[in-house]
């Protein structure tokens, strides 16, 4: 997909791509620059250290985390490159 920067400098980040990575209006992001690109990086509370036993479990903390097909990203990747 592709999209272009408007004269006020925002991005408008397609729906498809919104709604695929759980983006809501509000949703905070961090910006994170290199020396090849911008990408932009759904903030989310670190996860809380809890005792199971004698084991530490990291346990997440966010609350409206998007639903996410592990299977069909697996897939989408895979077609992404030509064999």
């Amino acid at each position: 997909m592709r999209t272009t920067i408007d004269k006020a400098g925002r991005v408008v980040i397609p729906a498809a791509v919104r709604a695929r990575a759980g983006l809501r209006p509000g949703t905070a992001l961090d910006v994170l620059v290199d020396d090849l690109s911008v990408r932009l990086v759904r903030r989310v509370p670190a996860p809380k250290l809890v005792r199971v036993g004698r084991r530490l479990v990291a346990r997440p903390t966010a609350k409206d985390l998007p639903d996410v097909d592990v299977a069909a990203l697996i897939e989408d990747e895979r077609n992404r490159w030509p064999r």
